[in-house]
């Protein structure tokens, strides 16, 4: 239950990116021994990641307080095959199977679930691994795949979207696949070279990491790394939203400004001074938040993710925007939720226009994602009376004790499941 309490104020930690932690796990896979991975966020997608690694073969520990211990057994000690629910609760999942195939030349698995918002092929991820080496015999819910030799081979490879999730896949397939790998149209999110940077630290050989063309020059052997994750841009995001939103000044104190560029100037745009001179980055509402338009795009631009952030900012503008997704169909669900609560907003296609009101007023809305669900607690704090919030199974997905941090800024904020 949100109820406005008036600006928030303070300081707080975004801690490590989902996307970048996930993958790094399963980046483990890839060498015997004992990893260390710090700055981990304490979310369920890292608990149900722990527990696809444990079925695996593998021990997780937590020796302490944001931090993991991924202890993986001799490859005849892995166990390619794991339960389906595993694979269905989240779409991360399928960056188990690069490493898989490179290290055991097998993969078994359940097609991955996730958020619902549109659809997000695999092929991708399963034609850069046929190139590498692995044959696929999938059904309408499972994927099986076999390597015809001990070694994935290299190859080159050119991503028809630079998808995070594929570009993650291939990189770490191809560290341990023989010869040189070429990766064309790669992503260049953040927590790609994050992931790029922990794969060096055990011994890969890549080169271009943060530009869309990857090198990667395959090594017989792998051995575990000590490796901090990246700062979650998303979940910063979100906190300097929470300030906004609410005209008040927060400062997330390990956000990264340079993974936030685009988004930092659209902040601006909207109102906000910003503070990038650190620790991390700082905004302040300079009165009522302005109108601006948004189109998403792969980064450097601005992310999807941004987006229900931005729309929930933008309802109580003063004057009308245009917010485009041009990444996702059906990343507009949250939509009618936020309307619900008083917003002014039409959707046609890919657009939604947006005509600022002065207030919201409370009510019970339910979270389809989990940035959804970040946007609909933002427009509770600035909502006339109570909202409820609903699906937040959602939200734990991708936030570190969200209602916790929140309260501490001054949020009037309270969870009953």
């Amino acid at each position: 239950m949100v109820k406005p309490a008036g600006a928030l104020e303070g300081e707080v930690r975004a801690y490590g990116a989902k996307n970048a932690v996930l993958k790094e796990m399963a980046a483990c896979l890839l060498a015997t021994g004992d990893h260390h991975l710090t700055n981990v966020p304490r979310i369920s997608d890292v608990k149900v990641m722990s527990e696809l690694l444990v079925a695996l073969g593998c021990r997780v520990d937590e020796p302490s307080d944001h931090e993991l211990r991924v202890r993986v057994p001799a490859c005849d000690q892995i166990h390619p095959v794991a339960p389906a629910h595993l694979f269905e609760s989240m779409r991360a999942s399928i960056v188990i199977l690069g490493p898989l195939l490179a290290r055991c030349g097998e993969a078994n698995m359940a097609l991955p679930g996730g958020d619902d918002f549109g659809q997000r092929p695999i092929n991708f991820h399963t034609e850069g691994l046929s190139a590498m080496g692995a044959t696929f015999h999938n059904d309408r819910t499972s994927i099986h795949a076999t390597t015809n030799s001990p070694r994935l081979h290299a190859t080159r490879v050119t991503l028809e979207y630079p998808s995070h999730t594929a570009t993650d896949n291939l990189l770490m397939a191809a560290v341990l696949a023989q010869g040189r790998t070429i990766i064309e149209n790669a992503a260049r999110e953040p927590e790609v070279e994050d992931l790029g940077r922990q794969l060096i630290a055990m011994g890969a050989k890549i080169e271009g990491l943060g530009t869309s063309r990857l090198t990667i020059d395959g090594v017989e052997e792998l051995a575990p790394a000590h490796h901090e994750v990246v700062t979650d841009r998303v979940v910063s995001a979100t906190y300097l939203a929470s300030g906004l939103i609410t005209g008040g000044h927060v400062r997330v104190v390990d956000a990264r400004a340079e993974h936030m560029v685009m988004l930092l100037r659209k902040l601006e745009a909207i109102g906000a001074e910003v503070d990038e001179a650190g620790p991390g980055v700082a905004v302040r509402a300079r009165g009522r938040l302005r109108a601006v338009d948004v189109a998403t795009l792969p980064y450097p631009g601005v992310a999807t993710d941004y987006k229900p952030l931005l729309t929930a900012m933008l309802s109580v503008a003063e004057g009308v925007s245009v917010v485009t997704e041009n990444l996702f169909v059906g990343r507009f669900r949250y939509v009618d939720e936020l309307v619900r609560l008083g917003a002014n907003i039409t959707t046609e296609g890919h657009h939604a226009m947006i005509r600022g009101v002065e207030r919201l007023i409370g009510t019970t809305v339910r979270a389809s994602d989990i940035r959804a669900a970040a946007a609909l607690t933002l427009a509770g704090l600035v909502a006339e009376g109570e909202t409820t919030l609903t699906g937040l199974e959602h939200m734990d997905r991708g936030y570190d004790n969200f209602v916790g941090r929140l309260s501490a800024l001054g949020a009037n904020i309270e969870r009953f499941t």
